[in-house]
């Protein structure tokens, strides 16, 4: 039987039969749907390497259809840090969804990168919340195809630092306004974020005051709906 290994983020754990699971996987290659036969039983040798907020280092075998049987399961890293924060357990799950559903529509390579990405950033508790769920909304929207403009507002001109916007739900970019919310500190900080790694960022001092009105642009232009 061929047989694939790779690495994955659990998406979904569906159960099935008496002791069976159906798992939807997240892996560098794009998803994987997979069948972990017998998974369910106490002394299942799966069952330890299919945790959820965690990385896993996965055989999967053929199967009928596009369905894969899941022959071998192992932790790579398990965030477990993620546990004990309710708020960021709670954006964990979200993120997962979002991109469990994004994914079945737009299935990229580049999905598995960016939730690895915001698990090891859930997990470490210097790098704050705010951030993170700023730099999730801009990215996903950016692997939807929407990425947000932070040269040009909606009319053409480019960004000054002189000026003031606000976000343009409809336009879905950056307007000038008189009494807008965002000012220079925020275009740079927007720019930084839609660049540059987690890591990189939570080295960036000063933007406790501005990742508030960021976070809120980036989740407007995500057009999130999350129920």
């Amino acid at each position: 039987m061929r047989t694939d290994r790779t690495r994955a983020i659990v998406l979904r754990r569906t159960n099935y039969g008496e002791a069976d699971r159906i798992l939807q996987l997240l892996t560098p290659e794009g998803r994987r749907s997979v069948m972990a036969r017998g998974v369910r039983r106490e002394k299942s040798k799966l069952a330890g390497g299919i945790e959820l907020f965690a990385i896993s280092d996965v055989v999967i075998g053929e199967g009928r259809g596009e369905l894969g049987i899941l022959t071998s399961a192992r932790l790579v890293h398990f965030y477990s840090n993620i546990m004990t924060d309710y708020d960021r357990l709670q954006f964990g799950y979200t993120a997962i969804k979002l991109i469990a559903r994004a994914s079945e529509t737009v299935d990229e390579p580049e999905w598995f990168d960016m939730l690895s990405e915001i698990l090891m950033a859930l997990d470490a508790k210097t790098i704050t919340l705010e951030l993170i769920e700023t730099w999730f909304y801009l990215h996903y929207a950016g692997l939807l195809g929407r990425d947000l403009n932070l040269e040009l507002d909606i009319d053409g001109q480019k960004l000054s630092e002189a000026e003031y916007y606000r976000y343009d739900v409809a336009e879905q970019g950056l307007r000038q306004a008189e009494m807008g919310e965002l000012d220079s500190r925020h275009i740079k900080l927007l720019r930084l974020i839609a660049t540059r790694p987690l890591k990189i960022l939570a080295q960036v001092g000063g933007i406790d005051d501005v990742i508030g009105a960021c976070l809120s642009v980036a989740h407007e232009h995500a057009a999130i709906d999350e129920r």
